[in-house]
């Protein structure tokens, strides 16, 4: 049973089908990629799978159950956390802060035991503290760990972005374009911080990504849309070599 599955997945906007009819499998810690040309409907699967868009027909399943019903909140309980191509970043927060925001999911303390019992308050965020200084030291961030995330480089940003998604304690961590905006020598850093992210936290990946270089680089099982609906899947060298996706994607060599 796979981790993560779509099953004739579609989402209409009125009179327009953004995604038609998508089937896609992500394994136990696979790493997989979501490709397509700008409007292939890439985001709008995420957007899907996350619950920020109810699906209009099919089913996604995680973990084997149907999670069409819940709540984004809700999801990110069932351990599906995510990162945005628009980096999203409590800016004036530190960047140990904005880790710690990531375990909010997972705390046990309210209102009561904060009134009550201040003891397990401050106990229970002795302990998000440490556990979120371990997942920036893990990313390379502690050195950073209390300025402000508006005044760390944009690499940094995006790492950060990905430590808070790591806070919620995630089975599959959706990565939305983790590389752009990124330079070369960072793009291949990334590749290594995604295997290790993947070996460490024992979790599996989905990315989304325009970067053929990183996309080849990096993806176990490759899927392909155009215009919503599925023209591929397989291994990097199965796609690179898809008539399909030559012609809809990649661009034919003259």
């Amino acid at each position: 049973m796979a981790l993560l599955e779509l099953r004739n997945v579609s989402k209409v906007f009125g009179g327009l089908k953004a995604v038609d009819s998508v089937d896609l499998k992500v394994e136990d810690e696979q790493i997989a990629a979501l490709i397509g040309p700008n409007g292939a409907g890439k985001t709008t699967v995420f957007n899907m799978i996350t619950g920020a868009y109810k699906v209009s027909t099919g089913d996604i399943t995680f973990n084997g159950e149907n999670i069409c019903k819940y709540k984004p909140h809700i999801i990110v309980e069932k351990g599906i956390a995510r990162t945005f191509q628009n980096i999203r970043l409590f800016k004036k927060a530190t960047v140990l802060e904005n880790v710690m925001t990531g375990f909010h999911c997972k705390t046990k303390t309210g209102m009561l035991n904060i009134i009550y019992n201040p003891m397990m308050t401050r106990r229970e965020e002795q302990e998000v503290q440490e556990k979120s200084m371990e997942i920036l030291k893990f990313l390379g961030l502690d050195g950073v760990a209390d300025l402000q995330a508006a005044n760390i480089p944009y690499g940094h940003q995006r790492l950060l972005e990905i430590g808070r998604a790591l806070a919620t304690s995630p089975k599959l961590l959706l990565l939305d374009e983790p590389a752009a905006g990124m330079n070369s020598a960072e793009k291949q850093e990334l590749i290594k911080t995604i295997r290790s992210i993947r070996d460490t936290y024992h979790l599996a990946v989905l990315l989304v990504e325009h970067d053929m270089e990183l996309v080849m680089g990096i993806s176990e099982d490759i899927t392909v849309l155009n215009y919503g609906r599925r023209i591929a899947n397989g291994s990097a060298s199965e796609v690179q070599n898809n008539e399909a996706v030559i012609e809809a994607y990649l661009g034919r060599k003259e």
